[in-house]
C-alpha cells in the first residue's frame, strides 16, 4: 500500500507549510487510525493566496481561451494517468471503495475536458443598433479572484466543477479543501501545478472552514462564491455574500423524493435506485431518499429493494468486493442511530439495518424503514447516510404534494412507462434536478443545482460558466 503523506497548502505555484507550522490530524474512517497531517492555514496564510490570486487573475485572464483550454485538457489528461494512485488516496482519508474511487477521478477528468472546451465558446453579442453609426456589443469578461468552499464526501468532484468553470473563464481561484480528506484534492491541483498553469491562479487552503469562509468573502480581492454544503450554511454564507455584493453558486442540501408508479420497470427501478442510494455510504446530496411507492407495487417493490440492500458487501473500501464503506466519522453514526430510532417510536417499520457495525471503523447497516409518518425528523432532515424511506401513495398528487413539501428542492427520481405520466412529472416535481427511468445526474455537460432552500445556480453544463463572467455593454459610435 502507498504511504499517505502529510498535505501542504498550495500558495503561488509552491507546496508548504502553513506559517505558523501548525496542523490538522488526518484519520482513515475504516480504521479510525490517523494516516497524516494537513496543513492548517491561517489569515497570514490566506494573506499570501489573496495576494497570489489577484496577480494570478492578471495573468491568467490575458491569456486566449484556446491556449486556458489546451493547459486544462493537459491536466485532464494527468488526472487519469495518475488515477489508480489518486483512488488510493482518497479511499483511506474518505472511506468508499477503491472502485468508486477511481470513477470519481477519472470523471474529474471528463469534467476538465468539458469546461476545457467551453472556454472557447465563452461568446458575447453584437445587438443591433438603431443607427447605422453605432455599433452595441455585449462582451463576456472574467468576474475575477474566486473563493471555492467544498465538502468531503467527494473530495476531487465537489472541487473539479468550481476550479474548472473559473478557469475556463478567466478567472482564478482559491480553493477551501475538505481537511478531512485533503490529499486526493491536493493531487487534483497537483495535475493542474504539472500541466503548467502559471503560478498564483489556483491556490489551495485547509483549515477551519467558518474562520476561513469569514474572511475570504468579504475581501476586497475576492468576486464570486462558490459553496457546497449544509443549506444552514450556505444560508449564512449567502448573507454574507449578500452584504458585500459577492456574486455566489450554493449548492445545498437536499431529501432527494423518488415517485415509482404502478406502471414502472420494477427490476430496473430496484436497480438504479440501491445502486444510488448506498453508493458512498448514503452520504451523498442528491442520494434517493424519500421514496414514494403506489400501492399496486409497494409491496413488490419493498421486497426486492430489502433483498438488494442485504447484499450489499460493507467494509475497508480497499478491500476486494467491497461495495460500501464506512460512513465519515463518529457523528454520522450517532445521527443515523438516532434518527432511525426516532422514527421507529413514531411507527415507522424497520425492514433491515439499522446498526452500526462492529466496534472499530465507522461501518453502518444498510438501512431500510417502511411506512415513516412525515412528523418524523428523517422524513424532513436529510440524514446523509445508508438509510432509505419506503412510503407508499395511492394517487398522482398524492406523491406530488409529498415531493413537494419539503422546502428543500434538488434532486429527485421517478419510474414510469407513462410519457404522459413522465411529462406531467416535469412540470410539477419542484426540484432543480429530476431524472425518469434513470439516473442521469451529474455528468457534466448538464446543469447540476437545486431550487428552493437546496440553493441557485448550477455547477454543470453551459450555463456553469456564466456564473463566472462579467456581462459588459459597449456602445460605440464611428
Amino acid at each position: 500500500m502507498q504511504n499517505y503523506q502529510d498535505t501542504k497548502l498550495f500558495v503561488n505555484g509552491e507546496w508548504r507549510d502553513a506559517i505558523a507550522k501548525e496542523t490538522i490530524p488526518v484519520s482513515d474512517p475504516a480504521t479510525e487510525e490517523v494516516i497524516g497531517q494537513v496543513a492548517h492555514a491561517r489569515s497570514a496564510d490566506l494573506d499570501l493566496a489573496l495576494e497570489a490570486a489577484e496577480k494570478g487573475f492578471q495573468v491568467w485572464r490575458s491569456i486566449s481561451p484556446f491556449d486556458r483550454s489546451k493547459l486544462m485538457r493537459k491536466a485532464a489528461d494527468l488526472l487519469r494517468e495518475r488515477a489508480d494512485k489518486i483512488a488510493v488516496l482518497m479511499t483511506r482519508e474518505q472511506g468508499k471503495p477503491l472502485a468508486q474511487s477511481k470513477m470519481e477521478v477519472v470523471g474529474a477528468a471528463d469534467t476538465i475536458d468539458w469546461f476545457a472546451e467551453e472556454s472557447r465558446r465563452t461568446y458575447g453579442q453584437i445587438i443591433p443598433a438603431r443607427s447605422s453609426s453605432i455599433q452595441q456589443m455585449a462582451i463576456k469578461m472574467p468576474v475575477g479572484p474566486v473563493a471555492a468552499f467544498t465538502p468531503w464526501n467527494f473530495p476531487i468532484n465537489q472541487i473539479v466543477r468550481k476550479l474548472s468553470a473559473a478557469l475556463s473563464a478567466g478567472c482564478s481561484i482559491i480553493v477551501k479543501a475538505p481537511e478531512e480528506t485533503p490529499a486526493s484534492p491536493a493531487e487534483l491541483i497537483r495535475a493542474f501545478a504539472d500541466a503548467g498553469i502559471p503560478a498564483g491562479v489556483i491556490n489551495l487552503v485547509y483549515g477551519i472552514p467558518a474562520e476561513i469562509s469569514e474572511y475570504l468573502i468579504p475581501h476586497r480581492i475576492i468576486r464570486k462564491i462558490s459553496f457546497t454544503g449544509s443549506t444552514p450554511v450556505g444560508k449564512h454564507l449567502a448573507a454574507l455574500c449578500g452584504k458585500h455584493m459577492k456574486r455566489a453558486t450554493m449548492e445545498l442540501g437536499g431529501h432527494a423524493p423518488v415517485i415509482i408508479c404502478n406502471d414502472a420497470d420494477l427490476e430496473k427501478a430496484i436497480e438504479v435506485t440501491s445502486l444510488a442510494k448506498f453508493r458512498n455510504a448514503g452520504q451523498v446530496c442528491v442520494a434517493p431518499t424519500r421514496f414514494l411507492l403506489q400501492d399496486e407495487i409497494a409491496d413488490k417493490f419493498i421486497d426486492g429493494f430489502v433483498k438488494a440492500a442485504r447484499t450489499i458487501k460493507v467494509g475497508n473500501g480497499l478491500e476486494e468486493g467491497i461495495t460500501m464503506g464506512p460512513l465519515a466519522n463518529a457523528r454520522r453514526i450517532t445521527t443515523m442511530e438516532e434518527m432511525i430510532q426516532e422514527a421507529i417510536v413514531a411507527g415507522a417499520e424497520l425492514k433491515t439495518g439499522g446498526k452500526r457495525i462492529g466496534n472499530k471503523g465507522h461501518f453502518f447497516e444498510p438501512t431500510v424503514l417502511a411506512d415513516v409518518p412525515t412528523s418524523a425528523e428523517i422524513m424532513n432532515d436529510e440524514p446523509f447516510g445508508p438509510v432509505a424511506i419506503v412510503n407508499r401513495f395511492s394517487h398522482f398528487d398524492d406523491a406530488i404534494a409529498e415531493a413537494n413539501r419539503l422546502p428543500l428542492g434538488l434532486a429527485s427520481y421517478a419510474f414510469t412507462s407513462s410519457v404522459q405520466t413522465a411529462h406531467a412529472l416535469s412540470k410539477n416535481v419542484e426540484a432543480g434536478m429530476l431524472t425518469i427511468n434513470h439516473n442521469g445526474l451529474a455528468i457534466p455537460e448538464v446543469p447540476f443545482g437545486g431550487i428552493k432552500d437546496s440553493g441557485y445556480g448550477t455547477e454543470g453544463g453551459s450555463e456553469a460558466v456564466q456564473a463566472y463572467l462579467d456581462t459588459r455593454f459597449v456602445s460605440q459610435m464611428n
